[in-house]
């Protein structure tokens, strides 16, 4: 079997940023990776949400709902005023759109996104557990870098609805959790970036973001997933076109683009 049919690329919380999102498609196709899964958050913060949701539509094999895709579908609640702003815009571009069968077809495909998928990806020996979020909570919780130090309890609940390997996003910061429990960001993986499967370790995958990154880094994250390891990848974009285009929509505010270029 080639190695493309064994490899799956893992995006996430790519926020409506569709500059980010080509970019990270086109690294992906350079790698010959043929099978692209979504973790959620396709929307909302940013600009071109209606490009995002066609690229992952007609690129990816499957998308989870995020708490952002969720908001922009039925309601954004609990969202804080910028995010609850930039929800209802995007609901607006939704129902803006001019062709009736493209819109119906966009909240069609939102209305079917699933909130946990267990799968067992092309060429690994076990399934793999894929939310947004948590196990626990899978649209809307997050498991943070700092809970393996101040939640051990949090994350004991959450290994113990995790069978062997969780993927996921949500935090928008990329790593590895195990049931130590410890949390290695890619920085501290070598030069690789790459986590190697082992025997009898429960671990959680976090890809990171897409389109908005948190971890202070301002390139797109993302990751491939091996049959015996995941490896993280960055990728530059052309950050101020986006940024530009968030400050050309009046309802979204002008710290959505401008927080991109510092990576939180």
């Amino acid at each position: 079997m080639e190695l493309a049919t064994l490899v799956t690329a893992v995006i996430s919380d790519i926020h409506g940023n569709s500059e980010a999102l080509k970019r990270v498609l086109d690294d992906i196709d350079r790698r010959s990776v043929d099978r692209i899964i979504c973790l959620g958050d396709i929307i909302g913060y940013g600009p071109d949400p209606l490009e995002c949701v066609d690229l992952v539509r007609a690129r990816c094999a499957w998308s989870l709902m995020g708490n952002h895709d969720f908001g922009v579908l039925y309601e954004p609640t609990n969202f804080n005023q910028l995010a609850e702003s930039a929800a209802y815009w995007t609901r607006e571009a939704f129902d803006a759109e001019p062709d009736d069968a493209l819109r119906a077809a966009r909240y069609e495909f939102l209305g079917r996104l699933r909130v946990r998928i267990v799968e067992t990806l092309p060429g690994m020996a076990f399934p793999v557990l894929a939310v947004h979020g948590s196990p626990r909570r899978p649209i809307n919780e997050y498991v943070f870098p700092d809970d393996a130090t101040s939640a051990a309890e949090k994350l004991e609940s959450i290994f113990e609805r995790i069978d062997r390997l969780c993927l996921c996003g949500h935090t928008h910061v990329p790593g590895v959790f195990t049931d130590e429990p410890d949390f290695y960001p890619p920085g501290e993986l070598g030069e690789s970036h790459v986590y190697r499967f082992i025997e009898g370790e429960k671990a959680i995958i976090n890809v990171g973001s897409v389109g908005q990154p948190r971890d202070l880094d301002p390139r797109a994250a993302y990751a491939v997933i091996h049959p015996d390891r995941v490896e993280f990848v960055r990728v530059e974009y052309n950050v101020e076109v986006t940024a530009q285009r968030i400050k050309n929509v009046p309802q979204l505010h002008d710290w959505l683009g401008e927080r991109l270029y510092l990576g939180r």
